[in-house]
């Protein structure tokens, strides 16, 4: 069949869950045997979210090609185990160069460079993937922001252009918000209608409508939804508050949304999916009682900071039957004399991965705890470079040892910048970046945790490395280099054998973890935590 496209767009406010319902959406049509690809579109002005504060925009999210994304691509994966690339994450600056760039070479041959039709035309090119997949069932294409939004208008005028050129090939899933009046006791539609509204008056009437809302919805209010806003009553389902995230794909399913999609599409519904190994992921999820209490030591006190390290932990305790209480412990606050408070309790430790000298300190003294208490300690990027600090200054007894990073004038770079990074002018999207091999040392702890496999394959994003001038020095004093990169030698991992769990990853493992492949290193981690 010819591919289909599934545009979904937000109204109201941000912050909705549209990346929770693309994703649910992608996993329904997965669970019917179609082959399905999710992409976003966002509507800033930077290339990439490589360079923002993650106050600004939540975790930077890499792809297997090494691009740096939006973090709800991590909900597309996670959800749908679908392998994201560069041409999964599109923003209007990609989108701006793109056009500018074929300006300058001469491409338009004197034409007036114009947002229609030539940044709506390729948004459309991108949207449709126009010579870079074949073979797809279905594309769906999550925009971000608000309807009304300034910077959203050239996307909204190019899915009304698709609208019409592709007829029932493509339809409109608009998500909204209603909102409960705890005064008047009542739920309002109107933001709704307003909503819906203002999507009409850019020429586009949505095809379904799901509207968000923290108390269930009668069959009343539906129906008066789908008369104001010219929907079928069966195309309104609601997105209530969910006990996890992971409820909502069987939510959607009960209340038949990709049923509702196929046939505004024209493709017979067929029977409904078992989905049986996410019914039993649930089941596991409700089942799971005793807690484990997991410390989070970094410097962004925003859950989306650190996303997908929080729901590779969580997925990972429900696989081992245990529910991962997380507590963020703010590493700018922790010093020598509160360690032992701000860490009391907790089974594990994980120490985050970021960028720059803010919170370090807190970080190797938390990575010095752990280690001379021996609790299960888990450092990540940074977050490795911390633990390799720690035992340069505390067993190597380099007291002034430290990251080129952090310090270019330490004299025992213990962590260094990479070669090829040292002339780099430009800070985006010029890191190591991606998925990169990494060897494992035969019968190291990590090599077990990945069921004995030889090599790995794991995502990247960094400058700094692990300087190989003290590899010999570090190994003879008990903290062993048990993952190296086989092309370059570089370091991928470290572990203390004699310790219960001391594993820092020069990667970032969490970018690899789905619902329904847990990631081995978190699986072992928890395991051994929950002990």
């Amino acid at each position: 069949m010819n591919t289909k496209y599934i545009f979904v767009t937000g109204g109201v406010v941000s912050s909705l869950g549209k990346g929770i319902i693309s994703a649910s959406i992608g996993k329904l049509l997965l669970a019917r045997g179609y082959k399905v690809t999710i992409q976003k579109f966002d509507p800033y002005i930077n290339i990439d979210p490589g360079t923002l504060n993650p106050y600004e925009h939540g975790e930077c999210y890499v792809t297997v090609d090494g691009m740096e994304t939006d973090l709800d691509l991590g909900h597309y994966e996670r959800f749908t185990g679908i392998h994201t690339t560069r041409n999964n994450s599109i923003t209007t600056g990609r989108i701006y160069k793109t056009v500018i760039d074929r300006e300058r070479h001469g491409d338009y041959l004197g034409k007036t460079i114009q947002v229609v039709p030539h940044i709506t035309d390729e948004i459309k090119r991108r949207m449709l993937r126009e010579g870079l997949d074949e073979g797809l069932d279905f594309v769906i294409t999550e925009v971000g922001g608000t309807i009304g939004d300034i910077e959203s208008a050239p996307f909204m005028e190019a899915i009304r252009q698709l609208r019409w050129q592709l007829g029932r090939d493509a339809v409109c899933v608009h998500l909204t918000y209603v909102p409960y009046l705890k005064a008047a006791d009542e739920l309002k539609t109107k933001p709704t209608q307003h909503s819906v509204k203002e999507l009409q008056g850019m020429g586009i009437q949505p095809d379904i409508l799901v509207l968000r809302t923290e108390r269930h919805l009668s069959d009343s209010i539906r129906l008066k939804v789908a008369s104001f806003c010219n929907v079928d009553l069966e195309c309104v389902v609601q997105s209530e508050d969910m006990p996890s995230i992971y409820e909502v794909p069987v939510s959607m399913q009960k209340q038949g949304l990709d049923a509702a999609i196929m046939r505004k599409i024209g493709i017979p519904v067929g029977e409904t999916p078992a989905m049986q190994s996410w019914h039993d992921f649930l089941e596991k999820q409700r089942n799971a009682k005793r807690e484990v209490h997991i410390g989070l030591v970094g410097k962004y006190d925003l859950q989306d900071a650190y996303k997908s390290i929080r729901e590779s932990l969580n997925l990972a305790g429900i696989y081992n039957d245990v529910k991962a209480k997380i507590h963020f412990v703010n590493s700018e606050e922790i010093t020598a004399e509160n360690v032992a408070s701000k860490l009391e309790g907790m089974a594990g430790i994980v120490i985050c991965p970021g960028f720059g000298s803010r919170g370090i300190e807190g970080k190797i003294i938390a990575a010095e705890y752990g280690r001379t208490n021996d609790i299960p300690t888990f450092g990540i990027c940074l977050g490795m470079q911390m633990m390799v600090i720690e035992f340069a200054r505390n067993v190597l007894d380099y007291k002034d040892a430290n990251s080129a990073e952090m310090d270019d004038k330490t004299p025992h770079n213990v962590i260094d910048i990479m070669e090829e990074q040292k002339n780099i002018t430009q800070m985006g999207g010029t890191m190591r970046l991606g998925a990169y091999d990494c060897e494992l040392v035969k019968g190291s702890r990590t090599f077990e945790a990945y069921g004995e496999k030889s090599l790995i394959s794991e995502r990247h994003r960094h400058r700094y490395e692990f300087n190989n001038a003290y590899k010999d020095e570090y190994e003879s004093n008990g903290m062993k280099c048990v993952g190296i990169n086989p092309a370059s030698n570089l370091v991928e991992i470290v572990e203390i054998p004699e310790k219960k769990w001391y594993i820092g990853t020069q990667f970032h493992p969490e970018y690899s973890s789905t619902v329904l492949h847990p990631h081995p290193l978190f699986m072992s981690f928890i395991k051994v935590c929950s002990e």
